[in-house]
Order: C-alpha cells, then structure tokens, then sequence
C-alpha cells in the first residue's frame, strides 16, 4: 500500500459549521464557535495519516466480518469505498472540511456519502481513541524504516571515504586543539559507530512501538466479539497491546523515537560543524561540492558551506520536538487527553526534518573533495607527536611515564622558545635535554610514522583502520 511522505497538495476547503454536530451525534444542540473550531481542528497537519487511517479501516472491517459483528456485503462495500476515498486523496482533489476535525472524521464522512448508511457501520467496536494510536503507530513504523534506510547510506558513504583515505594524515584534535597525527579513514569510521548506535536505537523503537491499539476502544475495551489478534495481524504488529488504558493513553513510543532522532541529529551536527571548520580558508581541509554549496549576494568570491550550516541548525528543531512533547504529556492523567493532539506536529516536522539532514551529509561526504596536503601539514603543526617521544622514552629508554612525560614537555617548551615544531628540532637539541635520546627518536616525530605505530585494536595504523572498514562493512552494510 502507498504511503507518502508529506502531505498532499493543499486540498479545496469545505466550511460547514454544523459538521461537528452531525458527527457527535444528539448530545450537542449547537455548533462550536469558530474560534474552538480552529484550536481543535487537527486535518491539517494529521490528514498526512490518511493511508495509515484507510489501512487500519480495512483491517478492522475486515475482522468484523469475520466475527459476525457487520454482514459481508456492508464490509465489502466498506472496503470498496475506502478505495475509492484514498484514490481520492492521492489524486489531490479530496475536499477536506475542517469542520469534520481531524482525518478520521473526513474519511468517514466521505465513505457515507459514498456508499450511504452501511458507512456507519465502520466505526463499531472502535473509539478514535485506538484508532489515532493505530494509526500514528503505523506511520511511526515506516518513518523509522526509513530513517534506518538513509542511516544505512550515511554510513556506507563514510565507509567508502574511509577506504578511500585509510593512510591519509590528519590532525586530530581535544579541545580544537591539536592533539595527535591520525587518519582521515580513522576519523570517519568514528561517526560510523555513532550512526550504528542510532540504528540501534532506532530498532530497539520500533520493536517496543510494533503493538496493536486496536480494539482498546476509547480506554476499557469493547463488548463486541472482536479478534484483537486478526488485526494486529494484518497491519503487520507483532501482538495486540496488553492492556486497552495504555493503549491508548500512552506516546511513550513518540517520545523515545523522537529522542532517537535527536540523537541522530546531534551526531550531524558535529558533523556539520567539522564540516564548516574543514571548508574554511584557515583550515582548507575539504572543499565541499558545488552540489552543497551557495555564494553570497554580494561578495563574489564567497562559498558557502549552507547545506552544513542547515543541518547544524536543524537539529535544533528536532530536538526542540523531543522537548516539546516530553512538556506535553508530563502532566496527563490516563488516559486520553485533548493534550495529546499534540503529538502529531512535532513528530511530522523532526522525522521530515531528519529525512532531510541525512539526506545532505551523505551527498556532502561522497562529494567533498579532500586537501591531503593541507591536512598533512596541520598535522605537523602544534607538537602532535609529543606522545610519542614520551611514548619511545618509556619503551626505549625504560623510563617511568610521568618522568617521560616531564622531559617531553621540557622539549616542546624549547620548540616553542626556538619558534618551530618538534621535527624541526636537531638531534642535538633534544639531547641537551636528555641524553638517552637517539636518533631512531627523530623519526617518530614525523607524523605518518606515528599514526603507523598506533595499532593497538580499533587505532588509527592504517591495518587498524582497513580491519575496522571490512568489520563495519560486514556490522551494518
């Protein structure tokens, strides 16, 4: 069955101020002032649900029939105009009143004006209580699909870079300070275990969101003869929910996919930032495609690294959703409230948001392209490879660590006082210093050598990183 991913073009409005009315039923005498109207209408944002909606009314049907509850000739006729109503939709012309409230009510109505009085058969054994929290699970699951889908290819873009740049030296950095000589593969692999983690999130999500409300009702069940199972079966749910209050008075689900997708967001906003950083003149590590880039209005000679700049700021959003929906729902006594119509918004603007994001750190990470020689030489700046004179005293010289540690930083003071870098010093220079130092020191300062040296398990050495590039690509690809 179709989904889509954002909603349909804007549909012809219908104003009928006695809609509400006719659907409630004989409790109200009146029609609600415009102003409740619009603070309770929810089918402009919710009517992106339609599918799911449609897909949970043929389920549901469906078992009625079975069950003996509604005939089989209203059930096909029921399904036969559901059809017809999401054909509708899609084709861009479904005339959805705001009056009917949320998307729930404009399929129903439609479907009577459709097939007449077996419509009102639908909605038997069935509160638009478990009918929303069907349907937001359903649209929750396909969006987390996707969002695990366009993980999978940010991280297989990084793999392939890494590959790509196994040996090539960079600096790595604490605090934006140089710290020590590693590859550029090695420092791309570390956002692929950051991702994986997120997919991880994002499946651990899904499977405790995949239960069916169905058949909860509007919070303690029904008293018709209907088969929870049948249904959670056909939408494709793992078990119908235990208990019909939690069902539908809970968006926990909502909640711990949003704070998955803000985790995801973070870690391209790093991204995004070390992209900005590398893209710039005083760095000039990369230079990021035409594809994601701009130019400025007024200074010709500008490029603009706008797709990383979004990313970074759209992570703002999606955490901002998480944030909002946590305030939403701390307060809610069971089971449903009012309240919880705002659930939908938030969620829709941070999955569509993130979609997005993902999207444009795979395309700039497989477009940029690489400076080697600048980051070669950044990586010979700022004594990145003191650790390893200390580390040769230790190993060579037999020294404890701290005393290692204490000549080291004798040494680089005297770079510093000379005005040059470690490898610039003579040989003679460290020995005055400490004697015991030789020259098979000397060729520890270079950086290529000293990121060829860290093997340990998960290092930087260029072995490590092609062994941690064949693990990822059999971990997550």
């Amino acid at each position: 069955m179709s989904r889509k991913t954002a909603p349909p073009a804007p549909p012809t409005e219908v104003d009928d101020g006695d809609a509400l009315n006719r659907m409630w039923g004989g409790r109200f005498s009146s029609s609600p002032d415009a102003v409740m109207e619009a603070i309770n209408a929810s089918v402009d944002f919710d009517r992106r649900l339609y599918a799911e909606d449609i897909e949970g009314s043929i389920a549901h049907v469906t078992m009625l029939a079975k069950q003996g509850i509604v005939t089989q000739e209203d059930a096909g006729a029921i399904v036969d105009g559901l059809d017809r109503v999401r054909a509708e939709i899609e084709a861009g012309g479904f005339p959805f009143d705001r009056g009917l409230e949320d998307i729930h009510m404009n399929v129903e109505a439609r479907l009577a004006a459709l097939i007449g009085p077996a419509a009102g058969r639908l909605h038997t054994a069935r509160s638009r209580n478990d009918q929303v929290a069907t349907d937001l699970r359903l649209w929750l699951r396909a969006s987390l699909d996707r969002a695990d889908e366009a993980c999978r290819g940010l991280q297989a873009a990084f793999v392939d870079r890494a590959e790509e740049h196994a040996a090539t030296v960079m600096p790595g950095f604490t605090h934006l300070q140089v710290a020590q000589p590693v590859s550029l593969g090695h420092h791309l692999l570390a956002y692929v275990e950051m991702i994986g983690r997120d997919r991880g999130r994002l499946a651990d999500c899904r499977r405790r969101l995949n239960e069916s409300p169905l058949g909860a009702a509007a919070l303690a069940g029904t008293s018709y003869s209907i088969d929870r199972a049948m249904t959670a079966e056909q939408l494709g749910f793992d078990r119908p929910a235990a208990n019909s209050i939690d069902a539908v008075s809970d968006r926990d689900f909502v909640i711990e996919a949003l704070a998955a997708a803000a985790l995801i967001a973070t870690h391209l906003s790093r991204l995004a930032e070390e992209l900005v950083l590398w893209s710039s003149a005083q760095f000039g590590f990369i230079t990021l495609s035409d594809r994601f880039s701009t130019g400025s209005s007024i200074m010709p000679q500008k490029r603009n690294p706008d797709a990383a700049e979004l990313v970074r700021g759209k992570s703002g959003r999606i955490v901002g959703a998480l944030i909002a929906l946590l305030t939403v729902m701390k307060g809610l006594a069971l089971t449903y409230s009012k309240d919880m119509q705002e659930d939908k918004e938030p969620l829709f603007d941070a999955f569509d948001s993130l979609e997005l994001c993902l999207a444009a750190a795979t395309g700039m990470v497989r477009d940029m392209t690489v400076h080697e020689g600048a980051m070669a030489r950044a990586a010979g700046t700022g004594h990145a490879t003191a650790t390893d004179l200390a580390d040769w005293l230790v190993q060579e010289a037999g020294l404890p660590f701290r005393e290692a540690h204490a000549i080291t930083g004798r040494v680089v003071k005297h770079a510093d006082e000379s005005g040059c870098d470690l490898k610039d010093l003579a040989l003679a220079d460290l020995q005055a210093i400490e004697p015991r130092i030789t020259a098979d020191a000397l060729a520890l300062l270079d950086p290529a050598q000293a990121i060829a040296r860290r093997t340990s398990e998960g290092g930087t050495a260029p072995g490590e990183v092609e062994k941690q590039i064949a693990r990822a690509r059999q971990r997550f690809l």
